[in-house]
């Protein structure tokens, strides 16, 4: 389990990370996500104790990670895919981990044949493409057996297979009873991985829910409805007490069911051209909810 408590992070004048507290749990998936620049890789990053905090206080299974010798038995992590000896070759670079870290060797050709890679285990790192090397990188999170996991951006460089397979993989970690944290920009990826989430913008919480809860924090359900007569319907639908949005031949109805916006047309007599159910997605609730908290957003004046 990872604990955090009102963590923050300056850097001279600058917050990166402001009073952050969380908890992550085993036995599920929890995502980690937020704009670019909302603190996540310095948040990560002192979870591994790489970073000091300047207030605050995270633990993993109860002790600060930089007070666990062998640190790869307790937690293993891939934050930098590129972040790798190019001159090495696979076995060899997992091999200096598993010596350094006391993990029998036999590990780093088991993990190498599990992520994949076992036919290029003896090839140098430097000529592996991006997603060969994303591969390397949770073969060496793997290697010590962990009960902790954490990923930033793992799914960068994988083809639709790749992405399938480690989506079955953070799953089956979990089941095990571990504690995996994924951070991704990819809110269409969390949606099919992540039991739970924890969302930052500008270094401060908005979120730590699951993701049915968070799901549920945007707007209502829509329906959108075509029709040559969408005037006179929308009357009708205002009159039953929805809310209308739209021009011309084409209406955004929230507050009623698609249904029920049929028999209303049914019985005014207006024939509709099209009725579609619309509910926000994951990506639709995050952009909501951290659009105060983007730093960089595409558009503005300088």
């Amino acid at each position: 389990m990872i604990e955090v408590s009102e963590l923050t992070k300056r850097y001279g004048g600058t917050t990166a990370v402001k009073d952050l507290s969380f908890t992550v749990r085993p036995g599920r998936v929890t995502g980690f996500l937020g704009p670019n620049g909302a603190g996540k890789s310095t948040t990560l990053r002192m979870i591994l104790g790489l970073h000091e905090p300047t207030g605050g206080r995270v633990t993993v299974d109860g002790r600060p990670f930089r007070e666990r010798p062998r640190g790869l038995r307790h937690v293993g992590a891939l934050l930098d895919a590129h972040d790798v000896h190019g001159g090495r070759s696979a076995t060899a670079q997992l091999t200096a981990l598993a010596v350094a870290n006391r993990i029998p060797r036999r590990r780093v050709a088991e993990v190498l044949r599990e992520v994949g890679l076992a036919e290029a285990a003896g090839r140098r790192i430097a000529g592996f493409s991006l997603g060969m090397k994303q591969r390397l990188g949770i073969a060496a999170a793997l290697l010590g057996d962990p009960p902790v996991l954490l990923f930033d951006e793992p799914l960068n460089g994988l083809d639709p297979e790749g992405v399938k397979w480690v989506r079955e993989l953070f799953r089956r970690l979990a089941a095990e009873g571990r504690t995996v944290f994924v951070s991704s920009h990819l809110m269409s990826e969390m949606e099919h991985t992540a039991d739970e989430l924890i969302v930052i913008g500008r270094g401060e919480l908005i979120a730590a829910e699951s993701l049915t809860d968070f799901s549920a924090r945007g707007t209502r359900p829509s329906v959108e409805v075509a029709a040559r007569e969408a005037s006179a319907l929308r009357t009708f639908l205002t009159a039953e007490g929805a809310a209308v949005a739209g021009e011309g031949e084409h209406l955004s109805v929230t507050g009623l069911t698609p249904d029920r916006i049929g028999e209303i047309a049914l019985a005014h007599g207006i024939p509709l051209r099209g009725l579609t159910g619309r509910t926000a997605s994951l990506e639709d609730v995050f952009m909501q909810l951290t659009a105060d908290s983007v730093q960089y957003a595409a558009g503005e004046s300088r």
